[in-house]
Parts: C-alpha cells; sequence; structure tokens
C-alpha cells in the first residue's frame, strides 16, 4: 500500500511540475514585480516561497524539520530552482530511502500549499494582462519523474 501512495505522491509532484512549468514559462518581463494590493506578494516573492515549500518537503521526507525563508530571485532563477527543488524531492521520492512522514503529511502539507500558489501565479498573470491558456488538465500528459522544465505539449488548450 506505501508504495501506491508513493507514487500517487510521485503523479502529483508531475502535475506541479506541469502545471508549474505552464504559468512560469514566458512570463512577460515586469510580470515578477507585479503586485494586485498594497499586502500582497509579488509573483517574484510567490515563487520564491514555491521554492522553500519543495525544499521543505525533501528535508522533512529525510527526516529534519528546518524552514528556510529564501531571497526572491530573478525569474529565470526562481524557476530554475522551482525545478531544481522539483527535481531533488522527486529523486528522493522514486528511491528506496525510506520516508520520515507519511505521504500523506507531504501532500497537505508543502505539496497542497505548491499547488495553491501555482494557482496564484496564474491568476495573476491574467490579472497583470500576460494571461496563460485554460486547458483540460484531465487530457495532460503527466509522467511520473518528469518534472524539469521539459514538459509535454498541451493536448487540450482553449481561451
Amino acid at each position: 500500500m506505501a508504495d501506491n501512495k508513493r507514487e500517487m505522491l510521485r503523479h502529483t509532484v508531475a502535475t506541479l511540475a506541469y502545471r508549474g512549468g505552464k504559468v512560469l514559462r514566458d512570463a512577460p518581463a515586469e510580470f515578477a514585480d507585479y503586485r494586485a494590493g498594497e499586502t500582497s506578494r509579488t509573483p517574484g516573492e510567490i515563487l520564491a516561497h514555491l521554492g522553500d515549500l519543495l525544499d521543505w518537503a525533501l528535508v522533512m521526507a529525510q527526516g529534519g524539520r528546518a524552514w528556510q525563508d529564501s531571497k526572491t530571485l530573478t525569474w529565470e532563477q526562481g524557476t530554475d530552482r522551482f525545478f531544481a527543488a522539483l527535481q531533488a524531492f522527486d529523486d528522493y521520492l522514486g528511491s528506496d530511502q525510506p520516508l520520515d512522514v507519511t505521504e500523506e503529511r507531504l501532500f497537505q502539507g508543502p505539496i497542497a500549499d505548491a499547488l495553491t500558489h501555482v494557482g496564484q501565479i496564474a491568476m495573476l498573470r491574467r490579472m497583470a494582462g500576460g494571461a496563460i491558456r485554460s486547458e483540460n488538465y484531465f487530457k495532460a500528459d503527466i509522467e511520473i519523474g518528469r518534472v524539469g522544465s521539459e514538459q509535454a505539449a498541451p493536448h487540450s488548450e482553449f481561451d
């Protein structure tokens, strides 16, 4: 049963890579600093937080509990960090190393939070005038282990 849970978590991480790649790719140059409201995070700050969440997921899976608030990077550097952190976490999940916390805890904490923030970036792109095309994600070609910036082309986009 645990192997099935781990594979489902890896599929969720691959889904995060696919959806994250879509919202991070080809963002307008000024988008990283867009602010929807006086107290809201910028997309660049959200991207830094995404990297922190994924680093935290790996640390917890390995038995640590450290949290780190990272500084905002350039959009390109933040995107690279996002995919590197996804890769490191997925590599660990794909290994035979034990998890120090349950798959459910990893999902309900950092991974669910990361999915929420990817959605925020998508919404902010629309607000900032750089919307991405909608897609039927049910039809997306998402594959366990494919967690880098190179993702499959969309199958069913629409406006």
